[in-house]
């Protein structure tokens, strides 16, 4: 029997995350952290809404599945997040030790590999799953935020 649980049903879960964020007027990028093919952690961009730089979508997923696992490192877990880490949650996935990546969009300025950020050399990362439909509602997003100013 397949799978039900493969990387595109993942990655369209964090593209509702994508979505919440976009109606609360974020930068629509959202997250979700799988163990053996269950959701730990949800979460979405949040910078605006905390008014904290620090609040990307990655960085509430892996504190709320540290605290879901009750420790810091998240070994034999995936996160799947729309867009392409930056460095800065790079950084704090390789300190999680994290086993897989998966992201949709890349982001050709700002990501973590045109950065040079450097992921945790166990770490397993595949891009490009639903990459379409995550830049098509980053894109939408920034054409109303121009249209708007």
């Amino acid at each position: 029997m397949e799978n039900p649980f493969d990387d595109t049903y993942f990655m369209k879960r964090a593209l509702q995350e994508a979505e919440a964020a976009y109606e609360k007027g974020e930068i629509p990028v959202g997250a979700v952290i799988v163990i053996d093919n269950r959701i730990i952690a949800r979460a979405h961009n949040l910078t605006e809404t905390l008014n904290d730089v620090t609040a990307h979508a990655e960085m509430q997923a892996i504190t709320s599945a540290a605290n879901f696992l009750g420790g810091k490192y998240l070994q034999n877990c995936t996160l799947y997040v729309t867009l392409e880490p930056c460095q800065m949650c790079a950084g704090a996935l390789y300190w999680s030790q994290i086993s897989r990546i998966v992201y949709g969009a890349k982001d050709e300025q700002r990501g973590y590999e045109v950065m040079g950020t450097t992921l945790h050399p166990k770490t397993k990362v595949e891009g490009g799953i639903m990459a379409k439909e995550a830049s098509q509602l980053l894109k939408r997003f920034f054409i109303e935020k121009r249209n708007l100013n």
